[in-house]
Formats: structure tokens, sequence, C-alpha cells
């Protein structure tokens, strides 16, 4: 749908009018425009043919370069590096399969080493689980090994990159009951030796920007978990919930010295000078159940169907190609967008995608030519304006996209690549299953502008 408000005049300003396109292929923009639907030639393999109804195919006369499209695109390797959260374990999903989640981290000094002889009694791991999502009641084994790679706060690291290992293994530690849906705090005992082990040279337990320091000596961590068939998915709290020295995730080393006195020297994950981190998540799509899994990812195959998942997953790619034909029409050279309403319909099958489990927000992102990707800027204008949340009762995701809109349209060097990238929010847990191409239900973009 597009309307416009005429020049600004004593009183034609407050009642919108339509706006009088000429000509046959304004004429097809106007039709495309009044309802930005979506048409995709569909064949027997087509992605959701098996989890949608028929109703959903119904042919409708349409113009393939007016069409809204979507394609489901997944990349292996995003940028993972210093996020707030970190993730060990699994979780399945009948549509997007298994993903599993490892963290590597460094291990920050509390305090440079006091001095003195030692003796190690105990040695103990303490970590806060502020997401449990999965079976608790299986047995899980936590992994842990030590790392040789120097990390820096300053790197990049990938979601897929490979973790190199100084050949130092934990015995495998089997995680106590866990309640599900709640912070659960874990005390979890590490072997003398290991202490041992980050105390064997007292001279590296000191930390300097200018001179190597401990974070050379002992590299860090890599964490993962034993994947059973029920999996089960932890998140830890990379950064301090205050700044005043409080920390939830850190490994206590208790020791005792020449004069028996006791005392305890930490290693801090969370700490408020961070540590270098990355998360890595790996995607088997194919372990999904046959009939619901994603059919085409990344083979540049129109979906019916686009597919959001969490942890670095599968994302919707949608392209509304009318922006495109208006960004070259010099009629639309002097307007101002005064609303850009995006709504996309969503797929419930009220069992385990319904209103309840579906994310709050969406995200949406689009790139330029430079590769940068970049949240479109209505988000940081007014994220109430902006909007992205689920109507349930319309079944419909909503997006206020005029300023991407107005900027789009102003592009005229193709700076801002076409199409927007639906994402979920870095913290969000819960995947979505989009109908970007649906004909029953379409993909609406109206569209309502001021002429100067």
């Amino acid at each position: 749908m597009i309307r416009s408000c005429p020049e600004p005049g004593p009183v034609s300003r407050q009642n919108p009018a339509s706006y009088n396109f000429s000509g046959p292929l304004i004429a097809v923009i106007v039709a495309f425009l009044l309802l930005l639907s979506v048409s995709c030639e569909e064949g027997d393999t087509v992605i959701g043919s098996k989890i949608l109804p028929g109703s959903d195919y119904v042919s409708l006369s349409s113009t393939d370069t007016l069409s809204a499209f979507s394609y489901t695109r997944y990349n292996p390797g995003v940028r993972s590096d210093n996020a707030t959260y970190a993730y060990v374990g699994s979780v399945y999903d009948p549509y997007f399969g298994t993903t599993t989640a490892e963290f590597v981290s460094q291990v920050r000094l509390a305090s440079p080493w006091p001095g003195g002889s030692f003796t190690v009694d105990s040695v103990r791991l303490v970590l806060s689980f502020t997401g449990v999502k999965g079976n608790v009641d299986a047995t899980h084994v936590l992994k842990i090994s030590e790392i040789s790679e120097i990390l820096d706060t300053d790197s990049a690291y990938y979601s897929d990159k490979p973790v190199l290992l100084a050949g130092y293994d934990l015995p495998d530690i089997t995680l106590p009951q866990l309640r599900s849906d709640t912070v659960n705090n874990v005390t979890l005992a590490l072997p003398v030796g290991f202490g041992e082990y980050l105390l064997r040279d007292t001279s590296k337990l000191f930390h300097s920007n200018s001179v190597p320091d401990f974070r050379s000596f002992f590299r860090g961590l890599y964490f993962r978990m034993d994947q059973p068939s029920e999996p089960l998915l932890l998140t830890v709290r990379m950064t301090p919930v205050t700044s005043g020295g409080y920390y939830n995730n850190f490994i206590a080393v208790y020791y005792h010295d020449d004069d028996n006195e006791q005392k305890t020297y930490f290693f801090i994950f969370d700490a408020v000078s961070a540590n270098a981190r990355y998360n890595r998540f790996s995607h088997d799509f194919e372990a999904a159940e046959s009939e619901k899994r994603i059919a085409h990812i990344n083979d540049g195959i129109r979906d019916t169907v686009s597919f959001v998942q969490s942890l670095s997953g599968a994302y919707a790619n949608l392209h509304l190609p009318g922006l495109d034909i208006l960004r070259e029409d010099p009629a639309f050279t002097n307007v101002a967008i005064n609303k850009a309403l995006l709504k996309v319909p969503v797929y419930f099958d009220d069992v385990l995608y319904k209103a309840t489990t579906f994310p709050s927000q969406l995200l949406l992102s689009y790139k330029t030519t430079d590769g940068s990707q970049l949240i479109v800027p209505d988000y940081y204008i007014s994220t109430a304006y902006y909007g992205g949340t689920l109507d349930s009762i319309n079944r419909v995701y909503k997006f206020n996209i005029a300023a991407y809109v107005q900027n789009y349209l102003r592009d005229k060097s193709g700076k801002i690549v076409p199409g927007l990238n639906i994402l979920l929010p870095a913290l969000e847990m819960k995947n979505a299953i989009l109908k970007t191409g649906s004909k029953v239900s379409p993909v609406e973009l109206e569209i309502i502008f001021t002429r100067f």
C-alpha cells in the first residue's frame, strides 16, 4: 500500500491523497505497492511444502520483478569474540536440527601472587549458569582443555575457528543436577594437580601490557560438553554484573603456607578487565526431522518459509524488488517517507511454534558494498517505534522502517545492497519460522510519503 501527502497547502495536508502514477510501469508499481505480496515459483520440493496448508499454494497473477521473496541463509563463520555470554552444550529442534556450542576464554588473575611457599589443598571451579535449556535429568559431562594460542582482546575471532590445544586436559567433570529456566550456581571439584599446574611458576603470576605475562604463560581454557541423546545448553555470563569486584565465574585454588595459614588464590573468567574470548557454534541441519527440516539453505532457491535461528544459525534474507523500482523512479527523488510498515507473517504449528514460544522481537539488518552489516537506523532512533515485535493475534511481525526506506530511495549510487536480513537479538534463545512466501497471508509493505 502506498499513499502520499501532497505538497503542504492551507487545507490539503491533513488528508492523505492517492499518489497519481502515470505510465505503464508506474501503474504496475501502484498495483504492487497497494499490497506488496510474495510470489515464488514452487515445485514439489519447495521448502515448507510439508508443513504449510495447501491453500498457501493458490496461484496468483504476479510479476517476478515486483514480488517479495526470501532465501534462508547460513554463515558458519560469524564474528563471536568478546560476547557478554558464552554457551556450552547443545540444543535440538525438529525443524532446525542440532546446534552445538563451545567457548574459549583467557583466565585473569584476581591479584598478583602474594609470595611465599605453598601447598595446594584443593581446587574448585565456580560457575553461574544464567540459562539452562534442555534435559536436566540426563547425565552431562563437561570437558576442559588448555589452549595453546595467545588470545588478544583486539583481535577478531569467528564461530567456526578451530581451537589450538596445548595438550593439557582436565579429567571429565560430571555436572550436578541442574534446574531448568533459572540461575544455577555450581561448584565443581578439580584435581589438586591442576592447581599445582597453574602455580608451577609463580614468577609468571602478574599482568602487564608491556611484557609477556600470565596470559602468555597460561593462555586459556576450552570448554565443551559430551553430547548425550538428550542435549543440554548452558549459558555463562562472561562480564561482571557490577564493577565492584564481585565475580560469579572463577577458579579458586585453596592452599596453605609453611605456617599452615589457609589462603585462596583466584583465577577469574568474568573479570572487570575483560578476558579475550570467543564462542564456537556448529549447526547440523540434517539432524532435523525429515518432513520438517530446512529444504533449501544457501542454495539460491526462493523459500516459501524462511527460518530464523538463535546462536548465529539460519536467517532470512528478504528482498523487496519494488523498492529498487522506486529508487530508480525520478518521481521519487523528492519525497519524504512518513511511514513504512513492513508486516511479515509467521508460521505456527501450535505445538512447538506458537505465540508463547516465538521470539518477542526480531531485528532487521542490511549490507553495504564495503561489506558492513548494519541494523536498520529506525532501531536506534526509537526501539519502541521500530517495533519488530510479534502481533500474536494477526500472526505477523511488524517493523517500522521509514528511515531505512528513505535512505534506500536516496541511495542512487547503490551503496546499500538490496535485501533485508531478519535476525534474532544476540541473547534471544527462541527460533522463528516466517511465511515469507505465502500467497494467502503475504508479506506487506505500506508506505506513506510526502512530496516536496
